[in-house]
């Protein structure tokens, strides 16, 4: 079966919206002021700082304030408990098992919290599974993380497909492994000068059917270098 890898964190899920709402729960809830929220997301980097560099910044900022635990606990569960998973995506990963397509989230993360978010959006129901690079002891863009997805369902990275919002962890790492690739957009430019993924669409959904649907061909190969 066609092999289709899907990056978690800001592609099938909104794991920025998540982590916003419960930053505005957490500011309320200890009366910090509100007009923080913008510097704290800027701190988070949509989920690319190290978490123990987040949780330093924070009880730095705040000091006695704000209970430790409070921090830890809105950077271990805050977006993981809020995710949820647009319909329309939902849909389209029910049309692309239907279609014959094998479904592997690749995501970077920690096992317990991005399990959290497959497991409370439903995730694990749709998908034959997934690799989180806590567990494979390498990150994407690496090479061995897309390799162990293809190993946990038996399929071969050649011709398989990624989907991801991030140019260089998603689409380089794509081209590493000899696969296709679509840039989930959000409405961003593409700026990459040396890389190129194989589509680029402004949604997962788009991005799933594009791929699956019945005009959907082999592509081209990936360019990024």
């Amino acid at each position: 079966m066609p092999l289709l890898m899907i990056d978690l964190d800001n592609t099938l899920i909104d794991r920025d919206a998540a982590f916003r709402e419960a930053v505005a729960s957490f500011l309320a809830e200890y009366a910090l002021p509100a007009d923080d929220l913008p510097a704290l997301l800027a701190l988070d980097a949509s989920g690319y700082t190290p978490r123990p560099d987040l949780a330093r910044a924070m009880l730095d900022r705040y000091g006695a304030a704000v209970p430790d635990s409070a921090v830890h606990a809105l950077l271990d569960h805050g977006a993981a408990d809020r995710v949820t998973l647009p319909e329309p995506t939902r849909r389209a990963l029910g049309e692309a098992v239907a279609r014959g397509w094998t479904c592997v989230i690749v995501s970077n993360g920690r096992v317990a919290q991005q399990e959290t978010k497959i497991r409370n959006t439903g995730l694990d129901r749709l998908v034959h599974g997934w690799v989180v690079s806590e567990a494979v002891g390498h990150k994407k863009p690496a090479p061995e993380i897309f390799h162990a997805a293809a190993s946990l369902v038996g399929a071969r990275l050649h011709g398989a497909w990624m989907i991801g919002d991030s140019a260089h962890a998603d689409i380089r790492g794509a081209n590493g492994v000899d696969a296709h690739s679509v840039w989930v957009s959000g409405g961003r430019p593409w700026t990459e000068a040396d890389c190129r993924p194989t589509r680029i669409v402004r949604d997962t959904a788009t991005a799933i059917h594009q791929i699956v649907g019945p005009s959907s061909g082999p592509g081209s190969a990936p360019s990024c270098g």
